[in-house]
């Protein structure tokens, strides 16, 4: 089978290096460059060094537009500046992981499989969902998708450090970090936007407040989200609901027991568990942030738009021990 022709813009951060690492093991793709300023001209595995033995990549300050797919790594912000300044082909597929593209956005995708399968599979470009947006619309999708949502919506959630990407800042300095848990952008968080987008394409009379408190983990990766809301249907017609919504979607399980993050670090996994307490149902979910948050929903983005399982390359099991 022809390979897929890959380049990488910003590959020198977490979200690169995880990208670089799902595709050296991808069975049909092919890099042809990974693009870095700061990083021109020295091997990949210099940088991400769990990479040493893999691969023989260098860090590249030149472009091609001799490929498939580009995947873009840049901050927020930085993905809409780039494309402006260099032209692309238009034969050349766009996979955005900024959140530069993701709301209102005619010419983007949004690319969350679970919401958007058969948009994404002819789609030129794609926006890939913020990662506490991944997790928490996989919590509640299949209420919207059935009309539940009717009043506010209370959501903890907890991400681990490299959620803050790899630049140092006082919140992600080991010393603060370690040992410690603290909230930040309460009520407030740039994720809200896309998620109230998504809940709207589903249930278009959603009015109510989502109240959401993001938390700093003491650990390097995932994110576990506590989601509850008022319904009064039963646990039995929900579970049956999910099963049905989540059918066709090979990476979203739903857990007759409770679940952890050890379950699904390292891997494309996103985990549920739901608990009905009186009139309140409560979703627990969790992902990895890297992957199922980042770099492996855009693979699996990838593989829907080449016309691949979506599975391919990102059978990837969690680290549990």
């Amino acid at each position: 089978m022809k390979k897929i022709k890959i380049g990488i813009i910003g590959g020198a951060g977490y979200t690169g290096g995880e990208l670089l690492r799902i595709l050296i093991n991808h069975p049909s793709s092919e890099i042809v460059f990974v693009n870095s300023k700061s990083n021109s001209g020295k091997l990949v595995s210099s940088v991400h060094t769990d990479l040493f033995g893999d691969t023989e990549l260098i860090f590249t300050n030149v472009i091609s537009n001799d490929i498939d797919v580009l995947f873009l790594c840049l901050g927020h912000g930085e993905a809409k500046k780039w494309l402006n300044n260099n032209p692309i082909d238009s034969t050349v597929k766009i996979i955005d992981l900024s959140q530069d593209h993701r709301i209102n956005n005619s010419d983007f995708v949004y690319g969350l499989p679970e919401l958007n399968k058969e948009a994404i599979k002819t789609a030129n470009k794609i926006a890939n969902p913020g990662c506490f947006a991944t997790c928490i619309q996989l919590a509640i999708l299949p209420l919207a998708g059935n009309g539940l949502l009717k009043q506010a919506i209370h959501v903890s959630a907890t991400t681990g450090s490299t959620g803050a990407g790899q630049s140092l800042s006082e919140t992600s300095h080991f010393s603060r970090r370690q040992n410690n848990l603290s909230v930040y952008k309460a009520f407030e968080h740039q994720h809200l936007a896309e998620i109230g987008q998504s809940l709207n394409m589903l249930q278009q009379n959603f009015n109510s407040d989502i109240n959401f408190i993001p938390q700093r983990g003491s650990f390097t990766r995932g994110i576990f989200a506590s989601v509850y809301t008022e319904c009064k249907t039963s646990i039995e017609e929900i579970q049956s609901q999910y099963e049905q919504f989540y059918s066709n979607h090979p990476f979203v399980f739903l857990s007759s027991e409770a679940i952890d993050l050890k379950q699904v670090v390292n891997t494309n996994k996103c985990l549920l568990h739901l608990e009905k307490h009186n009139d309140n149902l409560l979703i627990t979910a969790c992902i990895d942030n890297l992957i199922k948050g980042a770099s492996g929903q855009a693979v699996q983005n990838m593989n829907l738009m080449f016309g691949l399982s979506e599975t391919t390359g990102l059978k990837l099991k969690a680290n549990y021990f």
